[in-house]
Protein backbone atom coordinates (compact mmCIF):
# COMPACT_ATOMS: atom_id res chain seq x y z
CA UNK A 1 0.00 0.00 0.00
CA UNK A 2 3.19 1.85 1.13
CA UNK A 3 4.10 1.75 -2.37
CA UNK A 4 0.67 2.87 -4.26
CA UNK A 5 0.92 5.97 -2.38
CA UNK A 6 4.38 7.01 -3.47
CA UNK A 7 3.61 5.83 -6.87
CA UNK A 8 0.77 8.21 -6.94
CA UNK A 9 2.39 10.92 -5.51
CA UNK A 10 5.14 10.69 -8.06
CA UNK A 11 2.11 10.51 -10.74
CA UNK A 12 0.78 13.98 -9.13
CA UNK A 13 4.20 15.63 -9.64
CA UNK A 14 4.19 14.94 -13.02
CA UNK A 15 2.22 18.05 -13.68
CA UNK A 16 5.00 20.72 -12.87
CA UNK A 17 7.33 18.45 -15.37
CA UNK A 18 8.34 19.70 -18.86
CA UNK A 19 7.17 16.64 -20.66
CA UNK A 20 3.59 16.92 -19.89
CA UNK A 21 3.95 20.19 -21.82
CA UNK A 22 2.86 18.28 -25.06
CA UNK A 23 -0.19 16.41 -23.97
CA UNK A 24 -1.72 19.42 -21.85
CA UNK A 25 -3.62 20.99 -24.85
CA UNK A 26 -5.21 18.03 -25.79
CA UNK A 27 -6.45 17.85 -22.16
CA UNK A 28 -7.34 21.70 -22.47
CA UNK A 29 -9.30 21.35 -25.60
CA UNK A 30 -12.27 19.66 -23.52
CA UNK A 31 -12.10 22.88 -21.28
CA UNK A 32 -15.83 24.71 -20.82
CA UNK A 33 -17.33 21.41 -21.47
CA UNK A 34 -19.28 19.00 -19.12
CA UNK A 35 -16.40 17.25 -16.55
CA UNK A 36 -18.20 13.77 -16.50
CA UNK A 37 -18.61 13.34 -20.35
CA UNK A 38 -15.82 14.81 -21.62
CA UNK A 39 -12.29 15.26 -18.81
CA UNK A 40 -13.43 12.33 -17.02
CA UNK A 41 -13.35 9.78 -19.89
CA UNK A 42 -10.32 11.23 -21.72
CA UNK A 43 -8.09 11.03 -18.92
CA UNK A 44 -9.22 7.10 -17.93
CA UNK A 45 -8.51 6.41 -21.05
CA UNK A 46 -4.85 8.30 -20.87
CA UNK A 47 -4.31 6.37 -17.54
CA UNK A 48 -5.67 3.09 -19.35
CA UNK A 49 -3.65 3.33 -22.51
CA UNK A 50 -0.62 4.56 -20.10
CA UNK A 51 -0.54 1.33 -18.31
CA UNK A 52 -1.12 -0.76 -20.82
CA UNK A 53 1.84 0.22 -22.75
CA UNK A 54 4.50 0.51 -19.80
CA UNK A 55 3.44 -3.08 -18.64
CA UNK A 56 4.05 -4.39 -21.87
CA UNK A 57 6.92 -2.26 -23.09
CA UNK A 58 8.55 -3.65 -19.44
CA UNK A 59 7.68 -6.96 -20.08
CA UNK A 60 7.29 -7.77 -23.66
CA UNK A 61 10.42 -6.92 -24.81
CA UNK A 62 11.07 -5.24 -28.76
CA UNK A 63 7.82 -6.26 -30.01
CA UNK A 64 6.06 -4.23 -28.21
CA UNK A 65 8.33 -1.29 -28.17
CA UNK A 66 7.96 -1.70 -32.12
CA UNK A 67 4.03 -2.11 -31.96
CA UNK A 68 3.68 0.66 -29.74
CA UNK A 69 5.47 3.01 -32.24
CA UNK A 70 2.71 2.39 -34.70
CA UNK A 71 -0.15 3.35 -32.29
CA UNK A 72 1.52 6.70 -32.00
CA UNK A 73 1.79 7.30 -35.35
CA UNK A 74 -1.92 6.30 -35.40
CA UNK A 75 -2.46 8.61 -32.69
CA UNK A 76 -0.54 11.66 -33.74
CA UNK A 77 -2.57 11.25 -37.32
CA UNK A 78 -6.16 11.22 -35.29
CA UNK A 79 -4.65 14.45 -32.68
CA UNK A 80 -3.94 16.28 -35.99
CA UNK A 81 -7.12 15.67 -37.43
CA UNK A 82 -8.42 16.62 -34.36
CA UNK A 83 -6.27 19.95 -34.29
CA UNK A 84 -6.97 21.09 -37.60
CA UNK A 85 -11.25 20.39 -36.73
CA UNK A 86 -10.58 22.56 -33.79
CA UNK A 87 -9.40 25.57 -36.20
CA UNK A 88 -11.17 24.88 -39.19
CA UNK A 89 -15.00 24.02 -38.67
CA UNK A 90 -15.41 23.74 -42.53
CA UNK A 91 -12.32 21.19 -42.71
CA UNK A 92 -14.71 18.08 -41.96
CA UNK A 93 -17.49 19.15 -44.42
CA UNK A 94 -15.12 19.28 -47.34
CA UNK A 95 -12.78 16.22 -46.33
CA UNK A 96 -14.74 12.22 -46.42
CA UNK A 97 -11.80 10.28 -45.09
CA UNK A 98 -12.93 8.29 -42.21
CA UNK A 99 -10.38 9.63 -40.08
CA UNK A 100 -10.98 12.87 -40.78
CA UNK A 101 -14.77 12.28 -39.90
CA UNK A 102 -13.70 10.48 -36.72
CA UNK A 103 -11.57 13.68 -36.13
CA UNK A 104 -14.50 15.99 -36.74
CA UNK A 105 -16.80 13.37 -34.26
CA UNK A 106 -14.15 13.63 -31.54
CA UNK A 107 -14.03 17.52 -31.99
CA UNK A 108 -17.61 18.21 -32.23
CA UNK A 109 -18.32 21.75 -32.45
CA UNK A 110 -19.41 23.90 -28.81
CA UNK A 111 -22.04 25.02 -30.44
CA UNK A 112 -23.36 21.49 -31.07
CA UNK A 113 -24.46 18.75 -28.37
CA UNK A 114 -22.02 16.98 -26.40
CA UNK A 115 -19.63 14.92 -27.97
CA UNK A 116 -20.31 10.89 -26.83
CA UNK A 117 -18.27 9.26 -23.82
CA UNK A 118 -16.56 6.96 -26.36
CA UNK A 119 -15.23 9.74 -28.31
CA UNK A 120 -13.56 11.18 -25.51
CA UNK A 121 -11.96 7.46 -24.34
CA UNK A 122 -11.01 7.40 -27.87
CA UNK A 123 -9.44 10.63 -27.57
CA UNK A 124 -8.29 9.84 -24.22
CA UNK A 125 -6.18 6.77 -25.58
CA UNK A 126 -4.44 8.43 -28.05
CA UNK A 127 -3.28 11.25 -25.36
CA UNK A 128 -1.52 8.01 -23.51
CA UNK A 129 -0.65 6.37 -26.54
CA UNK A 130 1.68 9.39 -26.47
CA UNK A 131 2.26 10.33 -23.11
CA UNK A 132 6.02 10.07 -22.55
CA UNK A 133 6.36 10.56 -18.86
CA UNK A 134 9.90 12.35 -17.82
CA UNK A 135 11.19 9.19 -15.93
CA UNK A 136 12.46 9.79 -12.53
CA UNK A 137 13.61 7.47 -9.75
CA UNK A 138 9.84 6.00 -8.94
CA UNK A 139 8.58 5.50 -12.10
CA UNK A 140 12.09 3.75 -12.86
CA UNK A 141 11.76 1.47 -10.08
CA UNK A 142 8.26 0.65 -11.02
CA UNK A 143 9.30 -0.56 -14.91
CA UNK A 144 12.52 -2.24 -13.09
CA UNK A 145 9.73 -4.39 -10.49
CA UNK A 146 7.30 -5.10 -14.13
CA UNK A 147 10.31 -6.50 -15.67
CA UNK A 148 11.48 -8.80 -13.08
CA UNK A 149 8.19 -10.24 -11.92
CA UNK A 150 6.54 -10.20 -14.95
CA UNK A 151 2.85 -9.35 -15.95
CA UNK A 152 0.81 -9.42 -12.96
CA UNK A 153 -1.96 -7.41 -11.04
CA UNK A 154 0.52 -5.80 -8.57
CA UNK A 155 2.88 -4.28 -11.26
CA UNK A 156 0.11 -2.84 -13.46
CA UNK A 157 -2.10 -1.56 -10.02
CA UNK A 158 1.59 0.53 -9.47
CA UNK A 159 1.47 1.84 -12.86
CA UNK A 160 -1.88 2.80 -13.06
CA UNK A 161 -1.84 4.63 -9.56
CA UNK A 162 1.12 6.35 -11.31
CA UNK A 163 -0.81 7.45 -14.26
CA UNK A 164 -3.84 8.28 -12.10
CA UNK A 165 -1.76 10.64 -10.07
CA UNK A 166 -0.97 12.10 -13.31
CA UNK A 167 -4.61 11.77 -14.65
CA UNK A 168 -5.75 13.31 -11.28
CA UNK A 169 -3.42 16.82 -11.36
CA UNK A 170 -4.54 17.07 -15.02
CA UNK A 171 -8.27 16.99 -13.62
CA UNK A 172 -7.22 19.80 -11.54
CA UNK A 173 -6.13 21.78 -14.54
CA UNK A 174 -9.00 21.11 -16.58
CA UNK A 175 -11.16 22.54 -14.22
CA UNK A 176 -9.79 25.52 -13.89
CA UNK A 177 -9.54 25.72 -17.60
CA UNK A 178 -12.84 25.28 -17.58
CA UNK A 179 -13.70 28.01 -15.47
CA UNK A 180 -11.48 30.38 -17.61
CA UNK A 181 -13.00 29.58 -21.09
CA UNK A 182 -16.63 29.77 -19.43
CA UNK A 183 -15.40 33.73 -18.03
CA UNK A 184 -13.81 34.37 -21.63
CA UNK A 185 -16.63 33.34 -23.73
CA UNK A 186 -19.17 34.96 -21.00
CA UNK A 187 -17.50 38.24 -20.60
CA UNK A 188 -15.58 38.90 -24.52
CA UNK A 189 -17.20 36.52 -26.91
CA UNK A 190 -13.77 35.36 -28.33
CA UNK A 191 -14.93 31.17 -27.79
CA UNK A 192 -14.20 30.91 -31.58
CA UNK A 193 -10.74 32.24 -31.62
CA UNK A 194 -9.95 30.59 -28.53
CA UNK A 195 -11.64 27.34 -30.18
CA UNK A 196 -8.94 28.16 -32.61
CA UNK A 197 -5.87 28.94 -30.52
CA UNK A 198 -6.56 25.93 -28.96
CA UNK A 199 -6.40 23.75 -32.03
CA UNK A 200 -3.05 25.52 -32.74
CA UNK A 201 -1.89 24.49 -29.57
CA UNK A 202 -3.29 20.85 -29.81
CA UNK A 203 -0.78 20.66 -33.10
CA UNK A 204 2.31 22.36 -31.56
CA UNK A 205 2.03 19.18 -29.72
CA UNK A 206 1.67 16.68 -31.85
CA UNK A 207 4.70 18.79 -33.76
CA UNK A 208 6.47 18.35 -30.49
CA UNK A 209 5.88 14.59 -29.99
CA UNK A 210 6.28 13.44 -33.26
CA UNK A 211 9.83 15.73 -33.66
CA UNK A 212 11.02 14.28 -30.30
CA UNK A 213 11.59 17.71 -28.37
CA UNK A 214 9.05 16.68 -26.12
CA UNK A 215 11.56 14.54 -24.59
CA UNK A 216 14.57 16.65 -25.76
CA UNK A 217 14.27 19.79 -25.35
CA UNK A 218 11.80 20.53 -23.11
CA UNK A 219 13.40 18.44 -20.51
CA UNK A 220 16.35 20.94 -20.15
CA UNK A 221 14.30 23.79 -20.32
CA UNK A 222 12.44 21.95 -16.73
CA UNK A 223 11.94 25.05 -14.28
CA UNK A 224 11.82 22.43 -11.49
CA UNK A 225 13.66 19.10 -10.40
CA UNK A 226 11.10 16.45 -10.05
CA UNK A 227 13.57 13.92 -9.45
CA UNK A 228 14.75 15.77 -6.51
CA UNK A 229 11.36 15.80 -5.00
CA UNK A 230 10.79 12.03 -6.35
CA UNK A 231 14.13 10.63 -4.32
CA UNK A 232 13.63 12.42 -1.28
CA UNK A 233 9.73 10.69 -0.92
CA UNK A 234 11.27 7.41 -2.11
CA UNK A 235 13.81 7.70 0.51
CA UNK A 236 11.44 8.32 2.73
CA UNK A 237 9.22 5.88 2.23
CA UNK A 238 12.29 3.44 1.60
CA UNK A 239 11.62 0.73 4.84
CA UNK A 240 8.20 0.16 3.73
CA UNK A 241 8.52 0.20 -0.01
CA UNK A 242 11.31 -1.81 -0.10
CA UNK A 243 8.80 -4.98 1.03
CA UNK A 244 6.48 -4.50 -1.62
CA UNK A 245 6.80 -7.47 -3.71
CA UNK A 246 9.19 -6.65 -6.89
CA UNK A 247 10.14 -3.94 -5.99
CA UNK A 248 13.55 -4.99 -4.77
CA UNK A 249 16.56 -3.09 -6.27
CA UNK A 250 19.38 -3.86 -8.00
CA UNK A 251 23.10 -4.91 -7.97
CA UNK A 252 23.94 -2.34 -5.35
CA UNK A 253 20.18 -1.13 -4.41
CA UNK A 254 19.70 -0.20 -0.70
CA UNK A 255 17.70 -3.39 1.07
CA UNK A 256 16.11 -3.67 4.21
CA UNK A 257 18.73 -3.98 7.03
CA UNK A 258 19.08 -7.99 8.11
CA UNK A 259 17.40 -8.93 10.90
CA UNK A 260 20.98 -10.27 13.50
CA UNK A 261 21.17 -13.66 13.06
CA UNK A 262 20.54 -14.93 16.23
CA UNK A 263 21.59 -18.82 17.24
CA UNK A 264 20.09 -20.65 19.65
CA UNK A 265 23.05 -22.73 21.67
CA UNK A 266 22.45 -26.52 20.22
CA UNK A 267 21.21 -28.79 22.77
CA UNK A 268 21.45 -32.49 22.06
CA UNK A 269 19.05 -33.26 24.57
CA UNK A 270 16.23 -31.09 23.05
CA UNK A 271 13.27 -31.93 21.25
CA UNK A 272 14.02 -32.56 17.38
CA UNK A 273 12.70 -30.68 15.22
CA UNK A 274 9.15 -31.63 13.23
CA UNK A 275 9.88 -35.02 10.81
CA UNK A 276 7.26 -33.74 8.19
CA UNK A 277 8.47 -33.05 5.10
CA UNK A 278 7.51 -29.73 3.44
CA UNK A 279 7.64 -29.78 -0.28
CA UNK A 280 6.52 -26.04 -1.46
CA UNK A 281 9.34 -24.63 -0.57
CA UNK A 282 11.28 -26.33 -3.50
CA UNK A 283 8.70 -26.41 -5.80
CA UNK A 284 9.31 -22.69 -7.65
CA UNK A 285 12.46 -24.99 -9.00
CA UNK A 286 10.26 -26.26 -11.63
CA UNK A 287 10.58 -22.70 -13.10
CA UNK A 288 14.13 -22.86 -13.95
CA UNK A 289 15.18 -22.65 -17.83
CA UNK A 290 18.23 -24.74 -17.59
CA UNK A 291 20.84 -26.12 -14.59
CA UNK A 292 24.54 -25.84 -14.44
CA UNK A 293 26.36 -28.61 -12.98
CA UNK A 294 23.59 -31.05 -11.93
CA UNK A 295 21.28 -32.80 -13.71
CA UNK A 296 17.19 -30.83 -12.94
CA UNK A 297 16.50 -30.93 -8.99
CA UNK A 298 13.04 -31.09 -7.52
CA UNK A 299 12.30 -31.21 -3.95
CA UNK A 300 12.68 -34.85 -4.17
CA UNK A 301 16.47 -34.71 -4.39
CA UNK A 302 17.12 -32.15 -1.15
CA UNK A 303 14.91 -34.00 1.09
CA UNK A 304 16.97 -34.53 4.51
CA UNK A 305 19.18 -32.07 3.12
CA UNK A 306 20.65 -28.55 4.88
CA UNK A 307 20.08 -26.23 1.96
CA UNK A 308 21.29 -22.50 1.07
CA UNK A 309 19.76 -20.94 -1.81
CA UNK A 310 21.58 -17.83 -3.16
CA UNK A 311 19.95 -15.39 -5.81
CA UNK A 312 22.62 -13.83 -7.48
CA UNK A 313 23.63 -12.46 -11.31
CA UNK A 314 26.99 -12.23 -12.83
CA UNK A 315 27.16 -8.83 -13.13
CA UNK A 316 26.00 -7.89 -9.77
CA UNK A 317 29.12 -6.52 -7.77
CA UNK A 318 27.31 -7.74 -4.34
CA UNK A 319 26.73 -10.84 -5.48
CA UNK A 320 30.43 -11.49 -6.67
CA UNK A 321 31.57 -10.17 -3.30
CA UNK A 322 29.72 -13.09 -1.62
CA UNK A 323 30.69 -15.71 -4.04
CA UNK A 324 34.10 -16.38 -1.80
CA UNK A 325 31.98 -17.56 0.84
CA UNK A 326 29.57 -19.33 -0.68
CA UNK A 327 32.63 -21.42 -2.56
CA UNK A 328 33.78 -22.17 0.52
CA UNK A 329 30.80 -22.88 2.53
CA UNK A 330 29.71 -25.60 -0.01
CA UNK A 331 33.29 -27.48 -0.35
CA UNK A 332 33.72 -27.21 3.74
CA UNK A 333 30.11 -28.83 4.10
CA UNK A 334 29.35 -31.28 1.49
CA UNK A 335 30.02 -33.73 3.37
CA UNK A 336 28.45 -32.98 6.19
CA UNK A 337 25.04 -32.59 4.22
CA UNK A 338 25.04 -29.11 2.84
CA UNK A 339 23.87 -28.32 -0.65
CA UNK A 340 24.15 -24.91 -2.49
CA UNK A 341 21.93 -24.02 -5.04
CA UNK A 342 22.75 -20.61 -6.72
CA UNK A 343 19.72 -19.23 -8.65
CA UNK A 344 20.57 -16.75 -11.71
CA UNK A 345 17.92 -14.99 -11.79
CA UNK A 346 19.07 -11.74 -14.07
CA UNK A 347 19.06 -8.18 -13.90
CA UNK A 348 19.85 -7.40 -17.80
CA UNK A 349 18.72 -8.74 -20.77
CA UNK A 350 22.20 -9.82 -21.88
CA UNK A 351 22.15 -12.14 -18.85
CA UNK A 352 19.08 -14.16 -20.34
CA UNK A 353 21.43 -15.42 -22.27
CA UNK A 354 21.97 -19.29 -21.43
CA UNK A 355 25.70 -18.59 -22.85
CA UNK A 356 26.48 -15.88 -21.09
CA UNK A 357 25.58 -17.17 -17.68
CA UNK A 358 27.47 -20.80 -18.36
CA UNK A 359 30.77 -18.66 -19.48
CA UNK A 360 30.41 -17.11 -16.00
CA UNK A 361 29.93 -19.86 -13.95
CA UNK A 362 32.86 -21.49 -15.44
CA UNK A 363 35.39 -18.39 -14.89
CA UNK A 364 34.01 -17.93 -11.80
CA UNK A 365 34.78 -21.40 -10.56
CA UNK A 366 31.74 -22.06 -9.24
CA UNK A 367 31.17 -26.22 -8.57
CA UNK A 368 27.96 -25.85 -6.92
CA UNK A 369 24.51 -26.73 -8.67
CA UNK A 370 22.71 -23.45 -10.43
CA UNK A 371 19.32 -23.04 -11.63
CA UNK A 372 18.80 -20.79 -14.60
CA UNK A 373 16.26 -18.49 -13.70
CA UNK A 374 15.92 -16.41 -16.58
CA UNK A 375 12.19 -16.12 -16.34
CA UNK A 376 12.53 -15.37 -12.81
CA UNK A 377 10.01 -18.27 -12.31
CA UNK A 378 11.85 -18.97 -9.11
CA UNK A 379 12.71 -15.52 -8.16
CA UNK A 380 8.36 -14.71 -7.93
CA UNK A 381 8.41 -18.25 -5.98
CA UNK A 382 10.60 -17.50 -3.42
CA UNK A 383 9.12 -13.79 -3.54
CA UNK A 384 12.42 -12.19 -3.47
CA UNK A 385 13.43 -8.99 -3.44
CA UNK A 386 17.40 -8.36 -4.21
CA UNK A 387 20.30 -9.42 -5.54
CA UNK A 388 22.39 -11.35 -3.36
CA UNK A 389 19.63 -12.96 -1.03
CA UNK A 390 20.33 -15.93 0.88
CA UNK A 391 17.46 -18.45 2.00
CA UNK A 392 18.68 -20.82 4.90
CA UNK A 393 16.93 -24.20 4.48
CA UNK A 394 16.48 -26.83 7.12
CA UNK A 395 15.91 -30.41 6.81
CA UNK A 396 12.37 -30.52 6.64
CA UNK A 397 12.51 -28.12 4.00
CA UNK A 398 11.66 -24.88 5.85
CA UNK A 399 13.08 -21.47 5.54
CA UNK A 400 14.40 -20.32 8.59
CA UNK A 401 16.37 -17.50 7.46
CA UNK A 402 16.72 -14.70 5.04
CA UNK A 403 19.31 -12.56 4.45
CA UNK A 404 19.66 -9.95 1.70
CA UNK A 405 22.79 -8.36 0.56
CA UNK A 406 26.43 -8.85 1.89
CA UNK A 407 27.73 -8.93 5.33
CA UNK A 408 26.98 -11.36 8.30
CA UNK A 409 29.50 -14.03 7.09
CA UNK A 410 30.30 -15.34 10.33
CA UNK A 411 27.03 -16.04 11.76
CA UNK A 412 25.71 -16.95 8.37
CA UNK A 413 27.74 -19.74 8.72
CA UNK A 414 27.46 -20.81 12.29
CA UNK A 415 23.49 -20.75 11.24
CA UNK A 416 24.61 -23.16 8.54
CA UNK A 417 26.35 -25.31 11.27
CA UNK A 418 23.20 -25.24 13.59
CA UNK A 419 21.15 -26.33 10.92
CA UNK A 420 23.80 -29.49 10.60
CA UNK A 421 23.57 -30.08 14.28
CA UNK A 422 19.88 -30.17 14.22
CA UNK A 423 19.81 -33.03 11.24
CA UNK A 424 22.16 -34.81 12.95
CA UNK A 425 25.82 -34.15 11.17
CA UNK A 426 27.56 -33.01 13.93
CA UNK A 427 29.46 -29.92 12.16
CA UNK A 428 31.93 -28.40 14.55
CA UNK A 429 30.71 -25.42 16.00
CA UNK A 430 34.05 -23.46 15.46
CA UNK A 431 36.50 -23.56 12.36
CA UNK A 432 34.93 -20.95 10.39
CA UNK A 433 35.90 -20.62 6.72
CA UNK A 434 38.90 -17.97 6.39
CA UNK A 435 38.37 -15.87 2.63
CA UNK A 436 40.27 -13.92 0.91
CA UNK A 437 38.42 -12.42 -2.16
CA UNK A 438 40.61 -10.78 -5.14
CA UNK A 439 39.63 -8.75 -7.98
CA UNK A 440 35.83 -7.65 -8.23
CA UNK A 441 35.24 -10.37 -5.40
CA UNK A 442 37.09 -8.30 -2.80
CA UNK A 443 35.66 -6.59 0.15
CA UNK A 444 34.70 -3.28 -0.30
CA UNK A 445 37.23 -0.82 0.99
CA UNK A 446 36.60 2.21 3.52
CA UNK A 447 33.52 4.41 3.20
CA UNK A 448 32.11 4.08 -0.14
CA UNK A 449 30.02 7.57 -0.96
CA UNK A 450 29.23 6.62 -4.49
CA UNK A 451 26.01 4.63 -4.83
CA UNK A 452 25.19 1.99 -8.27
CA UNK A 453 23.97 4.30 -10.88
CA UNK A 454 22.63 3.31 -14.34
CA UNK A 455 23.21 4.47 -17.50
CA UNK A 456 20.05 3.85 -19.22
CA UNK A 457 17.47 6.64 -19.39
CA UNK A 458 14.88 3.91 -17.83
CA UNK A 459 16.59 4.68 -14.21
CA UNK A 460 19.23 7.23 -15.01
CA UNK A 461 19.57 10.19 -12.58
CA UNK A 462 22.25 12.48 -11.80
CA UNK A 463 23.26 13.21 -15.41
CA UNK A 464 24.50 16.36 -16.01
CA UNK A 465 23.42 19.06 -17.88
CA UNK A 466 19.72 18.10 -16.46
CA UNK A 467 16.99 16.82 -18.82
CA UNK A 468 19.46 16.32 -21.51
CA UNK A 469 19.61 12.94 -21.92
CA UNK A 470 17.62 11.69 -25.06
CA UNK A 471 15.96 8.32 -25.21
CA UNK A 472 15.61 5.23 -27.89
CA UNK A 473 18.10 7.99 -30.84
CA UNK A 474 21.13 8.65 -31.48
CA UNK A 475 22.49 12.42 -30.51
CA UNK A 476 25.66 14.16 -30.30
CA UNK A 477 25.91 15.00 -26.51
CA UNK A 478 28.62 18.05 -25.27
CA UNK A 479 30.13 16.81 -21.82
CA UNK A 480 29.05 19.39 -19.03
CA UNK A 481 31.84 21.35 -17.94
CA UNK A 482 31.99 20.70 -14.38
CA UNK A 483 30.63 17.13 -12.63
CA UNK A 484 29.64 17.19 -9.64
CA UNK A 485 30.21 14.22 -6.81
CA UNK A 486 27.78 11.15 -8.16
CA UNK A 487 26.77 13.24 -11.33
CA UNK A 488 28.16 11.89 -14.96
CA UNK A 489 27.60 13.14 -18.30
CA UNK A 490 28.70 12.25 -21.99
CA UNK A 491 30.67 13.36 -25.06
CA UNK A 492 30.12 12.07 -28.56
CA UNK A 493 27.56 10.26 -30.20
CA UNK A 494 25.05 8.21 -28.03
CA UNK A 495 22.08 6.19 -28.94
CA UNK A 496 20.63 6.02 -24.89
CA UNK A 497 18.38 3.30 -24.71
CA UNK A 498 16.02 2.16 -21.85
CA UNK A 499 18.98 -0.10 -20.06
CA UNK A 500 22.19 1.10 -21.58
CA UNK A 501 23.90 3.20 -23.39
CA UNK A 502 25.28 2.51 -26.72
CA UNK A 503 28.57 4.46 -28.07
CA UNK A 504 27.82 4.96 -31.97
CA UNK A 505 31.01 6.18 -33.15
CA UNK A 506 34.48 5.95 -32.02
CA UNK A 507 35.89 8.50 -29.83
CA UNK A 508 32.19 8.55 -27.68
CA UNK A 509 33.15 9.56 -23.62
CA UNK A 510 31.67 9.11 -20.40
CA UNK A 511 32.84 11.08 -16.98
CA UNK A 512 31.54 10.13 -13.50
CA UNK A 513 33.08 12.03 -10.35
CA UNK A 514 33.22 9.75 -7.62
CA UNK A 515 34.41 9.11 -4.04
CA UNK A 516 35.18 5.27 -3.25
CA UNK A 517 38.11 3.09 -3.57
CA UNK A 518 37.06 0.98 -6.36
CA UNK A 519 34.69 1.91 -9.83
CA UNK A 520 33.30 -0.86 -11.75
CA UNK A 521 31.36 -0.70 -15.29
CA UNK A 522 28.85 -2.93 -16.47
CA UNK A 523 29.84 -2.94 -20.32
CA UNK A 524 29.27 -5.22 -23.57
CA UNK A 525 29.57 -5.12 -27.10
CA UNK A 526 27.46 -6.66 -30.08
CA UNK A 527 27.18 -9.99 -30.52
CA UNK A 528 30.19 -11.48 -33.31
CA UNK A 529 31.73 -8.07 -33.03
CA UNK A 530 35.57 -7.48 -32.72
CA UNK A 531 36.41 -6.57 -29.26
CA UNK A 532 35.85 -2.88 -28.57
CA UNK A 533 38.98 -0.88 -27.42
CA UNK A 534 38.76 1.56 -24.58
CA UNK A 535 40.99 4.27 -22.03
CA UNK A 536 40.73 5.07 -18.91
CA UNK A 537 41.92 8.32 -17.07
CA UNK A 538 41.39 9.43 -13.31
CA UNK A 539 41.60 13.21 -13.00
CA UNK A 540 42.95 13.29 -16.35
CA UNK A 541 46.32 11.16 -15.96
CA UNK A 542 46.68 7.69 -16.68
CA UNK A 543 45.56 5.04 -13.97
CA UNK A 544 48.93 3.68 -13.04
CA UNK A 545 49.27 1.96 -9.62
CA UNK A 546 45.02 2.94 -9.48
CA UNK A 547 44.08 0.30 -12.06
CA UNK A 548 41.49 -2.00 -11.96
CA UNK A 549 42.21 -5.57 -12.91
CA UNK A 550 41.19 -5.27 -16.23
CA UNK A 551 42.81 -2.00 -17.69
CA UNK A 552 46.99 -1.79 -17.78
CA UNK A 553 48.75 0.90 -16.07
CA UNK A 554 48.31 3.00 -19.14
CA UNK A 555 44.55 2.62 -18.76
CA UNK A 556 43.68 1.29 -22.31
CA UNK A 557 41.21 -2.18 -21.97
CA UNK A 558 39.31 -4.03 -24.59
CA UNK A 559 35.38 -5.23 -23.89
CA UNK A 560 35.70 -8.49 -24.92
CA UNK A 561 32.26 -9.98 -23.30
CA UNK A 562 29.12 -8.84 -21.68
CA UNK A 563 30.12 -8.36 -17.63
CA UNK A 564 31.67 -6.12 -14.95
CA UNK A 565 35.07 -4.72 -15.71
CA UNK A 566 36.78 -3.79 -12.08
CA UNK A 567 38.47 0.10 -13.71
CA UNK A 568 39.63 1.73 -10.72
CA UNK A 569 41.50 0.55 -7.62
CA UNK A 570 43.06 2.82 -5.59
CA UNK A 571 44.97 2.76 -2.82
CA UNK A 572 42.57 4.00 -0.85
CA UNK A 573 38.95 6.04 -0.94
CA UNK A 574 39.67 9.45 0.46
CA UNK A 575 38.55 12.26 -1.83
CA UNK A 576 36.61 12.71 -4.78
CA UNK A 577 38.07 11.55 -8.38
CA UNK A 578 37.25 12.12 -11.91
CA UNK A 579 37.09 8.97 -13.71
CA UNK A 580 36.81 9.25 -17.51
CA UNK A 581 36.46 6.43 -20.41
CA UNK A 582 37.56 6.93 -24.51
CA UNK A 583 35.64 4.77 -26.78
CA UNK A 584 38.11 4.10 -29.20
CA UNK A 585 35.77 2.01 -31.19
CA UNK A 586 31.75 2.40 -32.04
CA UNK A 587 29.72 -0.26 -30.12
CA UNK A 588 29.90 -0.24 -26.82
CA UNK A 589 27.09 -1.17 -24.30
CA UNK A 590 27.32 0.55 -21.09
CA UNK A 591 24.51 -0.63 -18.89
CA UNK A 592 25.53 0.69 -14.84
CA UNK A 593 28.56 2.23 -12.31
CA UNK A 594 29.07 0.13 -9.50
CA UNK A 595 31.43 1.12 -6.29
CA UNK A 596 33.43 -0.88 -3.54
Amino acid sequence: MSFLILAFAAGVLTIVSPCILPVLPFVLARAGRPFLRNGLPLLLGMALAFTAVATLAAVGGGWAVQANEYGRLAALGLLAVFALTLMFPGFADRLSRPLVALGARLASSSEGGDPSLLSSLLLGVATGLLWAPCAGPVLGLILTGAAIQGANAGTSLLLLAYAGGAATSLALSLLAGGRVYALLRRSLGISHWARRGMGAAVLAGVALIATGLDTGLLSRLSLSNTSRIEQALLNAFQPQASQEPGMGGGADAEVPAPEPITLAAANPGAPAAPADWSDRTFAPLAGATGWINTPPLAGADLRGKVVLVDFWTYSCINCLRTLPYIRAWADKYREAGLVVVGVHSPEFAFEKNEGHVRRAVKDLGIHYPVAIDSQHAIWRGFQNQSWPALYFVDAQGRVRHQLFGEGQYEASERLIQKLLAENGKGARAGGLVAVQGEGVQAAPGGRVMSGETYVGHERAVNFVPEGGLQPDRRHGYEPAAAVKLNHWTLGGEWTVEAERAVAAQAGARLAYRFRARDLHLVLGREAGAAPVRFRVRIDGQPPGKSRGTDIAADGSGVIDAHRLYQLVRLPASAGDHLFEIEFLDPGAQVYAFTFG
